[in-house]
């Protein structure tokens, strides 16, 4: 299956942080594969903006080494042609250095989009800067990384300072999880098909898990991560966000803002989590190899921490729709395998006729995020063969790979997503009032820790975390599903 390119308008896209990491392994990338598949128009230039001091030929080399590295198939024709749309400011984000010759690059005929791939110390600079010299005008596109804010507080200081230079329409918060294909096929499996609306509610739904497991440890982030954790890391923003998407009423229509009243309202009827409904973890150093993979204390180079690597909690939505069915979410890393996936639960027949010997069967919706995408709904049927009439479960799958077909390049989340701030589309993008609704939600959990001295739990590496996460959903008869790749 060919998917439909529609290309966007000409537009000038300034990545501050050009020179970055994001920049080398997502951004760039991302910009090539968009215009290897045409949808990138020949008139669009991208450019480099950062405080190093090089050319605008040095950053096409820069660019050239990214994409030998992340997209080796690159065709060498096709590359030279991406290269040859770029340029190089030096530049100053909180000086005047360089602003005035960004100025002189950009053309006023086309979209001006602005990439803050820097600290976010540096949000509120630039996006001063670039309307002190006339460099955005109404409409222009400023587009902001995680993390937004680090609390309530902050996240509320940063979106006065953003709009004091920009509109709301203008600033488009960016989580990739948000640019996956399966995630925004939560919406088309829910509002799509009649086969699950009718069912999507506590009446028919018994409970829904939502994992995100990684298997690499902290890595090179300890400074950053020590400061946040699991919960500010992941919680508060992806698995938020799965959890509005699964939970999210009907809009009225498929539209930005319709869309996010939606998800708001999902935010805003969270029940605060009490402490026995939550788990917290770090993992220890791996057996067979200490060394390479250590503890999450000795990773971080902070011997006390009590920050987590891992969360497991319990959350319940007040409205009529999910009133009485949990939400169980958990995140950690240097668990089992990869996996990110969304098993919705429903409730077993309340009446077999076919007798106890053909066992407890339960169906169960699986949406694959990551890294295997795809749909799986398992269904009981009776066990082949003759001897009575015994059940067994078996899964009705889809794989995307398979049913789509596995030929050339699937799109990136970042393709989509910058795709989209160039269109003008922010379906895909958090707006102010849903961060600060889920800054508000988040705090109460981290100050309870804080003021309890709350330690987090030892798991070993490779295992599913903490012994501890099983007893959310045993106390009610519950098992988490496996973590598989």
């Amino acid at each position: 299956m060919v998917s439909r390119v529609i290309p966007v308008d000409p537009f000038d896209l300034v990545i501050f942080g050009g020179t970055g990491d994001l920049a080398r392994r997502k951004i760039l990338p991302a910009l090539f594969h968009r215009f290897h598949a045409g949808q990138m128009p020949s008139e669009a230039r991208v450019i480099g903006a950062a405080r190093g001091e090089m050319s605008s030929q040095e950053f096409r080399d820069f660019a050239a080494a990214a994409l030998e590295e992340f997209v080796p198939e690159a065709d060498p024709v096709w590359t030279g042609e991406f290269l040859s749309r770029l340029d190089y400011v030096q530049i100053d984000a909180r000086g005047d250095d360089g602003w005035s010759e960004l100025g002189d690059i950009l053309r006023p005929d086309v979209i001006r989009a602005f990439y803050f791939s820097v600290a976010p110390a540096l949000f509120a600079d630039i996006a001063e800067r670039l309307s002190q010299h006339g460099l955005a005008d109404a409409t222009s596109r400023i587009v902001v990384e995680k993390p937004f804010g680090k609390n309530l507080e902050t996240a509320r200081a940063l979106n006065r300072t953003m709009a004091s230079w920009f509109d709301e329409s203008q600033i488009y918060r960016i989580d990739h999880y948000l640019g996956k294909e399966t995630v925004q096929n939560l919406m088309a499996i829910r509002f799509g098909n009649m086969l699950f609306e009718p069912l999507w509610n506590s009446q028919f739904v018994d409970h829904i898990q939502i994992t995100v497991a990684e298997t690499v440890g902290v890595g090179g982030r300890g400074e950053y991560y020590d400061t946040s954790g699991a919960m500010r890391d992941m919680v508060q923003n992806h698995l938020m966000q799965l959890l509005c998407l699964i939970a999210m009423e009907p809009p009225a229509k498929f539209d930005p803002d319709a869309v996010r009243d939606e998800k708001l309202k999902v935010i805003r009827a969270l029940d605060p989590v009490p402490p026995h409904h939550i788990v917290r973890g770090q993992y220890e150093a791996a057996e067979d190899d200490p060394q390479a993979f250590p503890d999450y204390r000795e990773a971080v180079g902070n011997p006390r921490s009590r920050t987590e690597s891992y969360v497991a909690m319990r959350a319940t939505i007040s409205n009529w729709r999910w009133a009485g069915t949990p939400f169980y979410l958990r995140t950690g890393k240097r668990l089992k395998a990869r996996s990110s996936v969304i098993n919705v639960m429903f409730k077993s027949m309340p009446h077999s006729i076919f007798g106890s010997e053909a066992g407890e069967h339960q169906n169960v919706l699986s949406i694959r995020l990551q890294p295997n995408e795809g749909i799986t709904l398992g269904v009981t049927i009776k066990e082949p063969g003759p001897g009575g009439m015994r059940l067994m479960d078996v899964p009705l799958d889809m794989t995307f790979s398979e049913a789509l077909g596995d030929e050339g390049h699937h799109a990136d989340a970042y393709e989509r997503l910058i795709m989209d701030v160039i269109r003008g589309n922010q379906t895909l993008f958090m707006r102010g009032d849903e961060v600060e609704a889920a800054w508000a939600w988040t705090d109460p959990i981290i100050e309870g820790w804080e003021a309890r001295h709350d330690v987090p739990k030892s798991y070993a590496s490779g295992s599913a975390g903490p012994a501890d996460a099983d007893l959310l959903l045993r106390r009610n008869g519950r098992e988490w599903r496996g973590i598989n790749p």
